[in-house]
């Protein structure tokens, strides 16, 4: 059997807690070593910590970003990165663990495609990747597949696209604080309004760059994308591990994002969230159309569920990321994700070519 793939979980919340859960299960790979910055959380035994058995590995304090360039701790072959939602707040701990030789995942969402907002950033994060030799890929469930990956798969088939309009319908639920914060879930209308003035409240985090990965792998340029942000109002009392909400308040945001390619609205995307949408009757789902030759139509109901997919494309990349070519990479660049159903190591030998 070949030696197993070393993981380093960093952050611990909802998403990262599942990640390393499911890591668990796997043949192959195994956690040494995991970060967080919560004090109650620094120095439990990771296993325990996740409602298993002792495993060895102690939850430290992230590393000093600001402090000297010095080898870690703990090393391993890949980081997962589970902290932010956004390029600025994530490259510097991305920079951190490039640094010292380890290929990084992250689920924030800007990191899907950082070229988008932050170009400047996401080019010193390819220069340095390339010069360590190793690989960063920023994926989850959306952005990450839904509403890119997904859809440039079903371009495949086509000899022409003129138009893709695709919605997502999800539930919140499973989601931790960091995204119930973003979308606005238990505030006030008027709370929500204000949050949307100052940018604490942002609705979905990823258009921008689910939009322009989805134009650079068709070949199309964009010229602008116009977004819109509406609350959704809940009539009944709603509440999970992470929130509560009240008739009247705030139970998530409806987002649609329009991209304009040579002046004609060439990709439009939906994106209503909330929390427990069931409880008024709105079913979740996914629907991809694409307009061209052959119309192509997907339906998926219900959704693909958020948190469970956002933990599975982490872990489920890891054998093509370790794989790739150095440098900042996004979804488009890389092979298909599949499920990691067998020993991990030796799907990672077939993906190098290694028969």
């Amino acid at each position: 059997m070949s030696e197993s793939i070393k993981v380093i979980q960093w952050g611990l919340g909802a998403m990262g807690s599942g990640m390393a859960r499911l890591i668990q299960r796997k043949s192959g790979i195994e956690i040494v070593g995991a970060f967080d910055q919560d004090p109650q959380k620094i120095g439990k035994d990771l296993g325990v910590f996740l409602g298993g058995e002792k495993s060895g590995v102690v939850i430290e304090a992230p590393p000093t970003l600001d402090g000297p360039d010095g080898p870690w701790n703990v090393k391993g072959d890949i980081v997962i990165l589970a902290t932010s939602s956004f390029t600025r707040e994530v490259a510097p701990q991305i920079e951190a663990v490039v640094r010292q030789g380890m290929n990084v995942i992250s689920i924030a969402e800007e990191m899907s495609y950082p070229y988008a907002q932050e170009p400047e950033l996401a080019k010193r994060l390819d220069r340095v990747a390339k010069e360590h030799g190793v690989s960063i890929l920023g994926t989850g469930i959306n952005p990450g597949f839904v509403l890119d990956t997904l859809i440039l798969a079903l371009t495949g088939p086509c000899l022409e696209v003129k138009k893709i309009k695709a919605s997502r319908i999800n539930d919140l639920s499973p989601f931790g604080p960091t995204v119930i914060h973003t979308q606005g879930v238990g505030t006030s209308v008027a709370e929500f309004e204000s949050g949307l003035a100052k940018g604490d409240i942002v609705g979905h985090v990823g258009f921008q760059e689910s939009i322009n990965l989805i134009a650079k792998a068709l070949g199309w340029k964009v010229d602008r994308i116009e977004e819109e942000r509406s609350p959704i109002i809940s009539k009944v009392r709603r509440e999970t591990p992470y929130v509560k909400v009240k008739p009247g308040q705030v139970a998530g945001c409806r987002h649609t994002a329009i991209g304009y390619v040579e002046g004609e609205p060439r990709i439009e995307l939906i994106h209503p969230q909330q929390v427990l949408p069931q409880l008024e009757g709105i079913e979740t789902g996914d629907y991809i159309n694409i307009h061209g030759e052959p119309d192509i139509h997907l339906v998926l109901k219900p959704e693909i569920p958020g948190g469970l997919g956002t933990m599975a494309m982490a872990v489920n990349m890891i054998p093509q990321v370790l794989a790739a070519r150095p440098g900042l990479l996004s979804m488009a660049e890389l092979p298909v994700p599949t499920a990691l159903m067998g020993d991990v190591s030796e799907i990672l030998k077939w993906r190098k070519g290694v028969q």
